[in-house]
């Protein structure tokens, strides 16, 4: 372990932007030393060149989640180099759009590859290093989709899905190690991946106003959610203020999916 870490050490997945970006500073701001990892090297020595820049402990890690010999390599790196690691945040993800009966094999194991087996391999190898220490939280970023049909979302819905069931089943097998797991499910919120989806300049406004032919309710709150207000509230579940919740899901999407999520 590095003498000069201080505070717990949080591995952040997905951090070269967006939610992951806005998570990584929040921890850090709060005390955590940041290890910020994503596939996207130049993106991600971008974001962590701002957050060192600031003052922050964040050190950036390109790892690809889908691999297993990196996940491991680089959760043994950490434990060792930086110290043992206190939370995880499951940021990382991709959006395939398309509908469900014309999706493209390999659009559908991309999906779920990144944002299903990523959640799979980085949970487990970090949890069972926590499990001997008896005490670590977890949280996993999935979406309201997973839990409300969408049109053209077939695979990152399931993939959603499939990240939310199992980081619920493993925090019910590790809730007697002392070891939170819980799930943020953000809704249309102001990033990349959002405005992907969108005409130029127009996917705040299309989010807010909802598509009745897409059978999409708007936002009632009338805005998108920005970064933060994902990061505040993944930052809440891994804290001691959240200490005694485990296997919940909280759905941070200003009322889009009416509270059914």
């Amino acid at each position: 372990m590095n003498p000069a870490t201080e505070g717990p050490v949080a591995l952040v997945s997905g951090a070269a932007g967006g939610i992951g970006a806005a998570v990584a500073r929040v921890l850090a701001e709060h005390g955590s030393t940041v290890v910020a990892v994503d596939r996207d090297e130049q993106q991600l020595a971008t974001v962590v060149g701002k957050l060192t820049a600031d003052g922050l402990p964040v050190h950036a890690r390109p790892v690809d989640v889908t691999s297993r010999e990196a996940v491991e390599a680089l959760v043994e790196d950490i434990e060792e180099h930086t110290g043992p690691i206190a939370q995880l945040v499951n940021g990382a993800g991709v959006l395939g759009l398309g509908a469900a009966r014309g999706l493209s094999d390999e659009t559908w194991h991309t999906t779920l590859a990144v944002n299903a087996t990523g959640v799979f391999l980085l949970s487990t190898a970090v949890v069972n290093r926590m499990v001997p220490r008896g005490r670590g939280a977890l949280v996993t970023v999935a979406s309201n989709a997973a839990g409300t049909a969408r049109t053209e979302m077939a695979a990152y819905a399931a993939s959603k899905a499939a990240a939310t069931a199992f980081t619920r089943c493993l925090g019910l097998e590790v809730a007697r190690h002392g070891i939170r797991c819980n799930v943020v499910a953000p809704g249309s919120t102001d990033t990349p991946m959002l405005h992907g989806m969108h005409p130029p300049g127009a996917a705040a406004s299309a989010a807010v106003a909802g598509n009745p032919d897409a059978y999409r309710t708007g936002i009632p709150l009338g805005k998108v959610a920005t970064p933060l207000d994902i990061a505040h509230a993944v930052r809440f579940l891994l804290s001691d203020e959240a200490g005694h919740i485990t296997l919940e899901t909280l759905t941070v999407d200003g009322g889009a999916t009416l509270g059914a999520v």
